[in-house]
C-alpha cells in the first residue's frame, strides 16, 4: 500500500513543471535572443556600413612626433 501512494504523489510532483527550469526558461530564453540577435546586427553592419573616419591629427601632434623622431620640421 506504500508503494502505490509513493508512486501516486511521484506521478502527481512529475506532472507540474520543475521551478528552476522555469526560471531558467525566463531568463534564459530572452538572454539568449538578446546575444542571437546582437550578433546579427554586428554582422549586418560589419557588411552593410561604411568604415568610420579617423579624426584628423593636429599639426601640433605632428610637429611634436617629428621632433621626437629627429626629423627636421620643415619651415624652422
Amino acid at each position: 500500500m506504500d508503494g502505490d501512494d509513493f508512486a501516486g504523489k511521484a506521478a502527481a510532483e512529475a506532472k507540474g513543471l520543475n521551478p528552476g527550469l522555469i526560471v531558467l526558461l525566463v531568463v534564459g530564453g530572452p538572454l539568449l535572443v538578446f546575444l542571437i540577435a546582437n550578433y546579427v546586427l554586428y554582422v549586418y553592419a560589419q557588411k552593410n556600413l561604411p568604415p568610420r573616419k579617423k579624426k584628423p591629427v593636429s599639426k601640433k601632434k605632428l610637429k611634436r612626433e617629428k621632433l621626437k623622431q629627429g626629423v627636421p620640421v620643415p619651415g624652422e
